[in-house]
């Protein structure tokens, strides 16, 4: 008969979240995260895996929690819409005060040596079909004359998705809610005309 557990792996998994979005990926060890979650190292192998693997779980784990807001901005009635939902939404998972300041993907990103080139990709990857998913958007509302002709979906994409990358960093430096907002304010003064 197996032995029972002596930790919730779910609790666990959020522990293990909260530590990763705080030190990102390379800047945890598996020492930070045995204290964090209150478990010994077999009892973290054997409920998830290996480091890679925990933190994949969390990265799973922020999207479902976290990046929700996402799905729902991007059903709202106009482009303009969706792009500053999309862009606010991040604004408020970046400076939540329950949970350290930052991006978990960009926190994970930004400094990931060679060793770790696996995760690295696997950011870009998560990173790419949100951005994906925007310029689909886009491309609708160009479509549905939401948006101009003339304008490439795709460079729109990328520059929202920079942006966010960009309020992502400065929310890890200490940027206030407040801030950031501010900088979505004056990204979306970018914005198009629609077509006439």
């Amino acid at each position: 008969m197996g032995r029972h557990r002596e930790f919730d792996p779910d609790e666990a998994l959020h522990i293990a979240l909260q530590v990763f979005r705080r030190r990102g990926y390379e800047g945890t060890s598996i020492s930070d995260l045995t204290e964090a979650m209150g478990i010994t190292r077999p009892s973290l192998y054997a409920a998830f895996g290996n480091k890679e693997e925990l933190f994949r779980r969390t990265l799973d784990l922020y999207e479902r929690q976290h990046l929700c807001f996402a799905h729902e901005a991007l059903q709202a009635p106009t482009a303009r819409e969706s792009v500053e939902r999309l862009l606010r939404g991040y604004v408020n998972v970046l400076t939540d005060p329950t949970s350290p300041p930052g991006c978990l993907g960009v926190n994970g990103a930004v400094a990931c040596s060679e060793e770790n080139e696996a995760i690295r990709e696997e950011l870009v990857a998560r990173r790419l079909v949100n951005e994906n998913n925007l310029r689909d958007r886009l491309e609708k509302a160009r479509s549905d004359g939401d948006f101009p002709g003339g304008e490439d979906p795709i460079d729109w994409a990328r520059f929202i998705v920079s942006v966010g990358l960009g309020m992502a960093v400065r929310a890890a430096s200490g940027a206030s809610r407040e801030e950031l907002h501010r900088v979505v304010d004056v990204a979306m003064r970018t914005w198009p005309a629609k077509p006439s």
